[in-house]
């Protein structure tokens, strides 16, 4: 069962943008009030239509929901791609509230699909007017929602939390789609978190965009920056008998915000086209975090070490010298490596090892933990990345034939 917070509803249909599959294509979540909105959103510079138009309403404390079309990116699309995500906002605004109590300005969009396609805006303006019958603050609602947003996801994707912050019981809830196109610093994936915490609109921005450089900016597939990568912060909006958090309770929220945006993220690479195996990559021992993030970022982006993790080869020169080339410093004397917590090379040194231990440790788990020391210093970061395989070359090769 899944705890939603108090004051949304959710919906999610099928409107005919998947023809082939007919799979749930819009997805509506609404604010029964005004509630505050952040978002972080993908760094490439070519960047589709609904993302230009919900960075500009974010962090924004209007905002009265979110309206997500599947199965088409609307990215590199020109002025048409623009009237369509603007569009898209004002159908959602006048299909929950026909009297015009709502304006397209309060709600921001998301898209995702195959890029370089015009929104067949006939079938999303069906799907809008479906979904807005359908809103409901049940589980049933939030599910359908979640799958409204899927793309070649194997399952939706889904995470909670529910907690104490003084007197009064909290929650938030995320859900995120993703599989391929997936590159740090944001990819080809959406997230939307919604909690009933009390939170300023630059509050919830400092905390989604501190949540994000430890989740959703350390995953990668294959390193492929999308144009449409949304990470979208709902929250409520403070008031005299709920004001906003702050101390204590502030810095609790922020933890659970930060560990459910790590296992929603974490969930993206381990439904990786293609994957079988979900690559942990923990680096310590730089001399910054930053450091130890560019090393984490090399190692998960070698095709070499994803390739090895595949056919379970524990060909660790392939780790090493890709931490190497980072461009960053590292003492390769102090250097050290593990696989599944088996040692393989220490002090700059091979050890001896049993290689058919070590290969099926990889073969007999989905999870591979690749943990590697690289001096004394106090950097230390994580990264989440797949390994490759013939399967994901075949998938990517045929998508849109």
């Amino acid at each position: 069962m899944v705890h939603l917070p108090i004051g949304f509803r959710f919906a999610g249909v099928s409107a005919g943008i998947k023809s082939k599959s007919g799979a749930k294509d819009v997805t509506l979540i609404v604010s029964d009030i005004p509630c505050v909105a952040a978002g972080v959103y993908t760094t490439n510079q070519v960047v589709a239509a609904p993302v230009v138009l919900s960075r500009s309403r974010t962090p924004s404390n209007t905002v009265r929901g979110i309206v997500v079309n599947s199965g088409n990116a609307n990215a590199c699309t020109g002025a048409q791609g623009s009237k369509d995500a603007m569009a898209m906002t004002e159908l959602a605004a006048k299909a929950i509230d026909p009297k015009g109590g709502l304006r397209g300005e309060q709600f921001v969009v998301m898209s995702t699909g195959v890029i370089g396609r015009f929104l067949p805006m006939q079938k999303v303006a069906l799907g809008i007017e479906l979904a807005a019958k359908e809103l409901a603050a049940s589980e049933s609602g939030f599910l359908n929602a979640c799958d409204g947003i899927l793309t070649t996801d194997i399952a939706r994707k889904v995470s909670e939390r529910t907690f104490e912050l003084g007197n009064r019981t909290t929650h938030i809830v995320g859900m995120c789609k993703g599989a391929g196109m997936i590159g740090p610093k944001m990819a080809t994936m959406l997230a939307i978190i919604i909690t009933d915490a009390p939170l300023e609109p630059a509050e919830a921005q400092r905390l989604l965009q501190a949540a994000a450089n430890k989740s959703f900016n350390c995953i990668s597939v294959e390193g492929h920056m999308s144009t449409n990568d949304s990470l979208v912060l709902l929250a409520a909006q403070p008031s005299p008998q709920s004001p906003s958090l702050s101390g204590e309770q502030l810095d609790r929220f922020a933890s659970e915000l930060t560990s459910l945006a790590i296992e929603l993220a974490k969930k993206i690479p381990d439904d990786g086209e293609g994957a079988t195996h979900l690559i942990e990559i923990s680096i310590h021992g730089a001399n910054t975090d930053a450091d130890a993030d560019a090393i984490a970022r090399n190692i998960a982006l070698s095709n070499l070490v994803k390739t090895a993790i595949t056919g379970g080869d524990p060909n660790w020169g392939r780790i090493v010298s890709a931490a190497g080339f980072a461009g960053v410093p590292l003492r390769p004397d102090l250097t050290a490596l593990r696989i599944n917590d088996l040692p393989l090379f220490d002090k700059g040194e091979p050890l001896p090892f049993d290689a058919s231990t070590v290969s099926n440790s990889i073969k007999g788990s989905k999870l591979t933990r690749i943990d590697l020391k690289v001096g004394l210093g106090p950097g230390q970061a994580m990264h989440w990345t797949t390994d490759l395989n013939t399967e994901y070359v075949r998938f990517n090769s045929e998508y849109t034939t």
